[in-house]
């Protein structure tokens, strides 16, 4: 009776999928990674940045309720199916919240929504506005599942669209700070001497500034915006990579397999990409999981400060910043909603990661 030996692939992989809490945040991952790719098709304002204003209602609780009038655009946009789905409608008519309406000869009557007490505007439309259809059409009842912000947004489509920047920072940040840690780290470690004493010293001066201060100044010098801060965040990031990556090396550049690939006369470029870097990656896709949730924490933390993305851009961060007063005027829950996003994902990251490190252990 022959029994076949499992790859250590296939004991890492058996290990990761006994861990339940491993699983369930790889599971959640991938839905939070789904709708914030398609965030415009499941959001219920698919305008983009999800940013339809109503101040008529605004900071409305959850499952408000309310009466819709759109009075169509006479401008025509041209917009095609791609960037509709992964970048918003460009949406040029005007939402009108109401409580009653009416026709009168070839007018529409209606009355515009008001807080309780106030007595709302009434006001009137030529119907020749509207196209052929029934009227009835652009008059729809209109649920806001999370409520509305103090702008009169749907909570709800801010949050999903707000997810895009919160996951996609993780992936971005991660890259860079890998392209650049595993770089300085491979050359500190491999070629030690003055190579591994200069490098060193980058990594001593760079570890040694705050990071969110670091941040904050990449991010003043390449500018606000949405791309600059993936990137200052990315830069901070791969300190602790080369760190690893050195140690790493440093352990392993004596053993046999790398003397024998030296002994075979292959180059020292080869020698590192092919046989030394895919034996310790374990430890590094432990650390980038653990980065995916930083750089989630680092973004959030900037656009609560302001430097983040800016408005109209939905941000989970942005989000709190500009709610985290409502905590005590009696509607926490707009900024509660955001922060047990951020929590939520920075926590399965977290998870997945603990679990990474149980499955890729060698000696257990």
């Amino acid at each position: 009776m022959t029994h076949k030996s499992k790859s250590l692939k296939q004991l890492a992989l058996q290990k990761f999928k006994k861990n339940f809490w491993g699983v369930f945040s790889l599971y959640f991952i991938v839905f939070v990674g789904l709708i914030s790719v398609f965030a415009y098709v499941v959001a219920p304002d698919n305008s983009q940045h999800a940013n339809q204003m109503h101040l008529a209602i605004h900071s409305k609780k959850p499952g408000f309720n309310v009466t819709m009038l759109t009075i169509p655009s006479q401008i025509n946009v041209e917009q095609n199916i791609f960037d509709k789905i992964f970048f918003g409608k460009k949406n040029t008519d005007t939402e009108v919240p109401i409580t009653d309406y009416g026709l009168e000869g070839d007018q529409l009557v209606y009355k515009e929504y008001a807080s309780e007490g106030i007595e709302g505007a009434e006001k009137s439309i030529q119907l020749d506005v509207f196209p052929s259809e029934s009227v009835g059409a652009f008059i729809k009842e209109k649920t806001f599942i999370f409520g509305t912000d103090k702008y009169g947004r749907d909570l709800l489509s801010r949050v999903l669209v707000g997810a895009r920047i919160s996951f996609f920072i993780g992936f971005v940040a991660v890259f860079i700070s890998l392209l650049i840690g595993i770089l300085m780290g491979s050359l500190a470690g491999y070629f030690g001497g003055k190579v591994d004493v200069v490098i060193m010293w980058i990594i001593n001066v760079t570890w040694s500034i705050p990071t969110l201060l670091l941040v904050i100044a990449i991010t003043l010098a390449l500018g606000k915006g949405f791309w600059q801060v993936f990137i200052a965040v990315g830069l901070t990031m791969w300190v602790e990579v080369a760190r690893v990556v050195r140690g790493q090396i440093i352990s392993v550049k004596e053993m046999q397999y790398v003397t024998a690939a030296r002994a075979l006369g292959y180059n020292d470029f080869r020698i590192i990409t092919k046989h030394i870097l895919p034996n310790i990656m374990a430890p590094v896709i432990v650390i980038s999981a653990a980065n995916f949730a930083a750089a989630i924490l680092i973004e959030s933390g900037l656009s609560f400060l302001g430097i983040g993305a800016q408005s109209p851009m939905a941000s989970w961060g942005a989000m709190i910043k500009d709610h985290y007063n409502y905590i005590i005027l009696g509607k926490p829950y707009l900024a509660i909603i955001p922060g047990l996003c951020i929590m939520s994902l920075v926590m399965a990251f977290m998870l997945i990661g603990n679990a990474l490190r149980d499955a890729l252990d060698v000696k257990g």
